[in-house]
C-alpha cells in the first residue's frame, strides 16, 4: 500500500517532508498552484516555495521534528495542531547559530483540490521562536 493512501497530506508534509527531509513528497501533495498565506514573507507559492521554506527549517534546525497534535478533515476542508521542535545550527533569518533547541507550536487551516493542498493559512509563532533562541527578550508581564 502506497504511503499516500495510509496518511492525510497534512501528516505527509510534516512526518515525510519537514521531519525527515523528503521534497519530493511535496509534489505529490500540493496542486501546481497551491496558494500559501503564512507569515513568513519572500516565499513563493506552489510546491518549490513550500520545498524553499521546508529547506530553510532544516537547514537551521538539521535534527528538525514536526508532530501533528491534532487533525480535522470535512469535506475539502482540513486544519491542524502542529508543534516543531530543533536546536538552531544553521542560519535562520539571517540570525547565525544559537545552538538552542525550540518548541513551536502552530496551526494550518486549508483546503484541498482532488485530494491535493490547494490553498493553506499556516500561523506559527515566530515570537514564541525568536525569543527561545534569545533573539528577542520574552515579553514583559508586570
Amino acid at each position: 500500500m502506497a504511503i499516500t493512501q495510509t496518511k492525510s497530506p497534512i501528516r505527509l508534509i510534516f512526518d515525510e517532508a519537514f521531519t525527515q527531509g523528503n521534497l519530493a513528497v511535496v509534489d505529490e501533495v500540493l496542486t501546481p498552484s497551491h496558494f500559501a498565506h503564512n507569515a513568513i514573507g519572500g516565499i513563493p507559492n506552489g510546491p518549490n516555495g513550500l520545498k524553499l521554506l521546508i529547506a530553510m527549517f532544516r537547514n537551521a534546525f538539521p535534527d528538525l521534528h514536526c508532530t501533528v497534535e491534532d487533525e480535522i478533515h470535512e469535506g475539502d476542508k482540513f486544519s491542524a495542531r502542529w508543534t516543531l521542535n530543533g536546536t538552531h545550527q544553521g542560519l535562520f533569518l539571517g540570525n547565525p547559530p544559537t545552538g538552542k533547541r525550540v518548541s513551536i507550536p502552530g496551526l494550518i487551516f486549508g483546503r484541498t483540490m482532488d485530494g491535493k493542498v490547494d490553498e493553506d493559512w499556516t500561523l506559527i509563532d515566530l515570537m514564541g521562536m525568536l525569543q527561545q533562541l534569545g533573539l528577542v527578550p520574552p515579553s514583559s508581564t508586570s
